[in-house]
């Protein structure tokens, strides 16, 4: 199990840009939180890479993570990347019990969220203040797909203000704006 082995398979689920691109956005975030709590920055990124892999073959619940998880077990990727992926999926009733598993819930639907927004920005994701994303998570409107619920509940697991994680999640996505599709 390394990256590389991720990304490709990745690649060979997922031909969707925009899926891929929030893969990567997930990837980034779980990468700087993985330096933060000085865990393995690879597995957390793997985590990232691959928690919806399966979502463009499999996109109806239950299948998508369930089937996602079978396919790595065949693979020989570890109980504990597969419990994270699947926590992120709150019908799987897989408890967030690690912490990667819980940063990973937290980051999704905000990843999806901050790219939305930052779409719509003439500078993108460059000058992306946390101010805008909070003011943007209250118009119901906006990004209606994106739940606003699991965003709150994956803060309150991690135990840390809104604000912070909105930043903190910002500024692990600058790092990657070219493959994010999020340069100005």
């Amino acid at each position: 199990m390394n990256y590389t082995d991720a990304l490709n398979l990745m690649h060979e689920y997922t031909k969707n840009d925009a899926l891929r691109k929030h893969m990567y956005a997930v990837e980034a975030a779980m990468r700087a939180y993985a330096r933060k709590y000085g865990e393995e920055e690879e597995k957390w990124a793997i985590v990232g890479i691959l928690h919806d892999f399966d979502y463009e073959k499999y996109p109806t619940i239950p299948d998508h993570p369930l089937k996602g998880s079978e396919i790595l077990k065949s693979n020989g990727y570890p109980d504990d990347i597969r419990n994270a992926i699947l926590g992120h999926a709150s019908f799987s009733n897989v408890p967030r019990e690690s912490q990667m598993a819980k940063v990973l819930y937290a980051c999704d639907e905000l990843c999806g969220f901050i790219t939305a927004v930052a779409v719509i920005r003439p500078n993108k994701i460059s000058d992306l203040e946390v101010s805008s994303v909070k003011k943007k998570l209250k118009d119901k409107a906006f990004a209606k797909n994106v739940s606003r619920a699991d965003i709150e509940l994956g803060i309150k697991e991690l135990g840390i203000p809104l604000e912070e994680h909105i930043k903190f999640v910002i500024e692990a996505m600058k790092i990657d704006v070219d493959r994010l599709g999020l340069k100005p």
